[in-house]
C-alpha cells in the first residue's frame, strides 16, 4: 500500500494505489480462476476470504487516516516519512512490512 504516496500525491496518488490494487486482485482472481480448473475449492475460498478482507481492512484503514488528517489529529508528512522508515526497516523498500507493530 502506497499510503505514504497518498498523502504526498493527493488525489493522482491515490488513484496510482487504487490502479495497483486492482491489478493485484484481477491477478487474485485468475489465481482463483486457475484453482477451480484444478479442482481445489479449499483454495478459492481461502483466496476469496483473503480478498473480502483485504477490502475491508483498506476501508477502515483509509478512513481512520483521512479522519485523523482531516481533523488535524495526524501530521501528514511526519507519517509519510514513518511509512518510508517503516518500509525500509528490513533493507528494502517494498511497499510491506511484517515487523512489529509496537516499538
Amino acid at each position: 500500500m502506497g499510503w505514504g504516496r497518498m498523502f504526498l500525491l493527493g488525489d493522482w496518488g491515490q488513484q496510482m494505489d487504487i490502479e495497483e490494487q486492482k491489478e493485484e486482485l484481477r491477478s487474485m482472481r485468475r489465481e482463483i480462476g486457475r484453482a477451480k480448473r484444478r479442482s481445489n475449492p479449499e483454495l478459492v475460498e481461502r483466496l476469496a476470504a483473503v480478498e473480502r478482507e483485504n477490502d475491508e481492512l483498506r476501508l477502515h484503514l483509509a478512513a481512520l487516516i483521512r479522519h485523523l488528517g482531516n481533523t488535524g489529529a495526524l501530521d501528514k508528512d511526519a507519517f509519510g516519512a514513518l511509512i518510508d522508515v517503516l518500509d525500509n526497516e528490513d533493507g528494502t523498500a517494498d511497499n510491506s512490512f511484517d515487523g512489529s507493530l509496537v516499538d
